[in-house]
């Protein structure tokens, strides 16, 4: 009986934390499914079939975000750094270098992720747990660290195979 009411708890929260990010994000695709609360901005467009655990979004930039993608727990999404080359004041001002960040579709990034702006995630990427992200990330690479670097790469029939039989996670 306490493992039925812990369920129907899950999906309660569930459901009124997904319902908050359509509310929250500038646009949001089909079949959201968000676990943890989430914090987004209106310059967040979501793609189909995303499901977020604890994703913090904080910017003035524009965040896309593709099809099937997936994040762990505690991921942050940072589109502006503190102006601290040109600004009036030292060690910054109160002004911003906005980046924009795009995350193509099948990306999965792992629990404690930090992606910097101005990066792309290329499609079928993965990026390992705790690692930052300052560079782009290649279509089908595995990457991981701090800053994230390529290390291995998908096996790029398989994904193919799995893409086209329309085998995704939901």
């Amino acid at each position: 009986m306490i493992k039925k009411i812990r369920i129907i708890k899950k999906k309660i929260l569930c459901s009124m934390y997904t319902r908050a990010a359509y509310r929250k994000a500038g646009s949001v695709g089909k079949n959201l499914k968000v676990y943890f609360p989430v914090k987004l901005t209106k310059n967040t467009f979501i793609g189909n079939d995303c499901g977020f655990n604890e994703l913090k979004i904080f910017g003035h930039g524009k965040v896309t975000i593709g099809d099937n993608f997936h994040s762990g727990r505690d991921c942050k999404i940072i589109t502006h750094v503190h102006n601290y080359d040109e600004g009036v004041t030292i060690p910054f001002d109160n002004t911003f270098i906005v980046r924009d960040i795009q995350i193509e579709d099948f990306v999965w990034i792992g629990s404690y992720v930090i992606i910097l702006g101005g990066v792309t995630l290329g499609e079928g990427c993965i990026i390992q747990a705790g690692s930052v992200v300052v560079n782009d990330i290649p279509p089908m690479a595995i990457a991981g660290g701090h800053p994230a670097k390529v290390f291995k790469y998908r096996d790029t029939e398989h994904f193919t195979k799995l893409k086209n039989e329309k085998k995704f996670l939901k």
